[in-house]
Parts: C-alpha cells; sequence; structure tokens
C-alpha cells in the first residue's frame, strides 16, 4: 500500500504515531556534547590513597620529565617523531608541562578491585573508612582532582557482598563526616555481565540515597567493558545498551578493560595489546551502542610502566604514545594512566593530535559556518548540521584538555561566547537574529 492510497484519517494517525516516534528517538539521541570529559582517569589502589594524591603525582610526573626528556627535541625523538623546525613541539612541550604542574591529573579513582586485591573484610573496611575521610580532607584542602570516584568488585556471585560493603562504608562515612559527594563523583562497577548487575547496582544506589537522605540520582556511576559477554550477550545481541537503560539516567561512563576482555577472547598475553583488532571491534561496538548518548567512553591503559633507565622509560613512553594516538583516531579521548611517569605522554599525545591539524581544522569550521549561516539567513535548506557539530567538537576537545587556548579559538571565528553555548545549531540560530 502507498501513501496515496491512505484515507485522509489514515494519514493523519500515521502522522502522530511517527512524530511521537521521532520525539522518542530524539530524545534517547540528543547529539550535543555533555559536560567536560577528562582525558584520562588514574587508577591507584585504597590501600595508598591520600587527600594531596594530585600534587604528588604531579610531582612525580615533572620529576620523569626532567630527568628523562627535559626538552621538546629530546621528547620529541624519543616518541620517534619529527621535530623539524621545534615551532610545534615547543608549543606542545610548553603546554604540557604547564598541564603538568597545574593540573596534572584530571580524574582519579581510588580502587578496591585489581589494584586492591582480595584482603581480610576488617581490613577492607579500614580501608574503605579511610579512603573516605582523605576524600573529606581532600574536599576542605581543594587538593582533590576536578573528577575524582571509587571502583568497587565486581557484582558476581562471589564479591558482590563485599563490594556492595565497601560502597557503603564508602559513601555513608563521606555523609556522616564530610556532609557531601565530591563534584563529579562517580562509582565504577567492573566486570559487567549481565543486565540483572546494573539493575541491582541501581537499586543499591537508589537504597544509599534513601538511607542517606540525599537527592534521587546524587550518586552517578560509570561500567567498565571488560568481558565478551558484555558486548555480545548470549541471545546474540549488544546488551550494553540495556545495562546504561538499566542504570535510570545515572550512568555517565563506559570504559573498556583492554587485558581482561583480550584474555576473555583467548589472546596470548605477547598479543594482548591496546592496539590488537580484537578491542578495535569491541570498542567499535561500545560506540555503536552508545552513540549521541551522555556516556563517555574510555579506552584502557598500557601495562608497560616507563620504569629503568632512558632506554626502556623512551620504549615505554613511545608505546604509549602509540596508543593513545590510536585512541583518539578511532574517538576515543579519554584512556587510563597507571603510573606518574605515564602521565606527561598523555597530554603529550593529546596536544600533538589537536595542534598539528589545528590550522586546517580551524579554516574548516570557519568556512563552514560562514556557508551554513549564509543559507540560513537566505530560508534555504541546510541539512549538514552534523557535520558541524563534528568540527565544533573537536575544538571543545582541544579546548578542555588544555591543547587549544581561548585565542586560538577566535580563530575559527567564532566568539567565546559562540564557542561556550557547544552547540553548532545554537550558533546558526543566534546569527540568524543578528
Amino acid at each position: 500500500m502507498t501513501a496515496l492510497s491512505l484515507k485522509p484519517k489514515e494519514l493523519s494517525v500515521l502522522r502522530k504515531k511517527l512524530k511521537k516516534a521521532n520525539q522518542a528517538f530524539a530524545k534517547s539521541y540528543p547529539g550535543e556534547m555533555p559536560a567536560r570529559q577528562p582525558v584520562h582517569t588514574v587508577y591507584g589502589g585504597a590501600q595508598i590513597f591520600t587527600f594531596d594524591v594530585a600534587k604528588k603525582l604531579s610531582n612525580a610526573a615533572l620529576k620523569s620529565l626532567d630527568n628523562f626528556a627535559p626538552n621538546a627535541n629530546l621528547l620529541c625523538n624519543a616518541l620517534g617523531e619529527k621535530y623539524g623546525d621545534g615551532k610545534l613541539w615547543n608549543i606542545i612541550f610548553d603546554r604540557m608541562k604547564e598541564k603538568l604542574k597545574k593540573e596534572a591529573v584530571e580524574d582519579f579513582r581510588i580502587d578496591f578491585e585489581d589494584g586492591y586485591g582480595n584482603r581480610p573484610d576488617k581490613e577492607e573496611d579500614g580501608h574503605a573508612e579511610l579512603a573516605a575521610n582523605n576524600v573529606i580532607k581532600g574536599m576542605k584542602e581543594n587538593s582533590l582532582p576536578p573528577f575524582i570516584g571509587i571502583r568497587i568488585k565486581p557484582f558476581n556471585q562471589e564479591r558482590v557482598e563485599r563490594s556492595l560493603r565497601t560502597l557503603d562504608i564508602f559513601i555513608t562515612t563521606l555523609i556522616k563526616k564530610g556532609k557531601k559527594i565530591p563534584e563529579n563523583f562517580v562509582i565504577t562497577l567492573p566486570k559487567i555481565q549481565i543486565v540483572e548487575q546494573a539493575i541491582c547496582f541501581e537499586a543499591a544506589l537508589t537504597h544509599l540515597e534513601k538511607k542517606l537522605k540525599l537527592k534521587n540520582k546524587t550518586l552517578k556511576c560509570e561500567l567498565m567493558v571488560e568481558t565478551p559477554q558484555s558486548i555480545i550477550g548470549p541471545d546474540g545481541n549488544a546488551p550494553l545498551r540495556s545495562f546504561v537503560n538499566a542504570m535510570k539516567g545515572r550512568c555517565t561512563g563506559a570504559h573498556f578493560g583492554t587485558y581482561d576482555y583480550t584474555a576473555g577472547v583467548n589472546i596470548t598475553a605477547n598479543y594482548q595489546s591496546m592496539m590488537n583488532p580484537v578491542c578495535d571491534f569491541a570498542k567499535s561496538v561500545m560506540q555503536v551502542s552508545l552513540a549521541q548518548t551522555p556516556v563517555f567512553l574510555s579506552d584502557g591503559a598500557t601495562n608497560i610502566m616507563p620504569v629503568g633507565g632512558h632506554q626502556s622509560v623512551h620504549a615505554a613512553w613511545k608505546l604509549s604514545y602509540q596508543h593513545i594516538r590510536h585512541s583518539l583516531s578511532t574517538g576515543y579521548y579519554q584512556g587510563w594512566d597507571l603510573h606518574p611517569a605515564q602521565l606527561p605522554i598523555r597530554y603529550t599525545a593529546m596536544y600533538a593530535f589537536f595542534l598539528e591539524s589545528f590550522e586546517a581544522t580551524s579554516e574548516r569550521l570557519k568556512s563552514f559556518i560562514e556557508k551554513a549561516a549564509q543559507a540560513t539567513l537566505l530560508g534555504d535548506v541546510f541539512d549538514d548540521a552534523a557535520t558541524g557539530q563534528g568540527l565544533l567538537n573537536y575544538f571543545i576537545r582541544g579546548h578542555s584538555s588544555g591543547a587549544i587556548n581561548d585565542s586560538e579559538i577566535l580563530k575559527t571565528g567564532l566568539t567565546l561566547e559562540e564557542f561556550r553555548a557547544r552547540s553548532f545549531l545554537k550558533i546558526l540560530e543566534n546569527r540568524k537574529k543578528l
């Protein structure tokens, strides 16, 4: 049956259904980039966490840089890049070093899982309370990273009771002694495999909020994708979106666990790498499953630590640099760091990625906005807003990471006010009013 053969009443019913469906779809895929995403998450065992961990990591990162690459030329050579006339790499080096001084750690996760291990209940109880007390002191001293959280144990049959107990002690101590949750606080649930684990996790967070008289959805969470079952479930479907939906708006991130995942698909130890094609497949499924949602995606970590002499540190740096550049090129703008000497390379890779293509992308965005605004003014149809938003997102991410500064944003033809709106469509709408 074609549309022309439908009666007016039937067409009206179909239009209403389609309108409702389109509105529901638009709500599920908001499209615009949400708030700032940290470029990394640093993981550290709960047993060694202190209120001033960010400062300690900053000092260690700067010391490593001074010892093994005190200038841009040496760092560039260590990473296997071409120094050229030095203009670009001196900018990258200076901004990276300044970042290490001001905000070396963007996100920190107090770890009660792999970085902590299985300990007697009394010992973990004590560490959960001690970690919460250190977070309280960090809030008072204003020494915490801008993003922070804890990783509990998985909700599997063996560890769920211990996981819930740690969560309860930590959050209850925070509220009873500190009276509040830190800004951008998140609870990480590792090794999720079935939707029932997400349902129970959400129920536990709801219970804690009621018990401690917190507002609904105060406690945010993120999920770790570390098993093949979280990519393709027993029914042959990709379950990740159902995990996120089960969290009822609490889920802010999904992190890929490289080494558990590769082990789970029988990759031998020598080939368990962030650049193994099986990882790219899994991360592509994650991207498709959570496309245009407020859920941030994160890649994993390089597990070769930059320790020892110059040769071993430089080799580890080069590997980490390659891994991070690969992540960035495939649309993953966040990853894990496990050692302070990895931090210089995190920012070097980020800044090189954004700055080496800055001029070309800046001109492209400027031209794109001018053409789009002209089409809008003339009443023509402009239907490529997604490309415009994608170009804008490049600058949003580059600016938030510290790679691109305010004066460079102005080279795109945008005002800072327009840029801070973070929406390509809003920019066009506002220019149409002028």
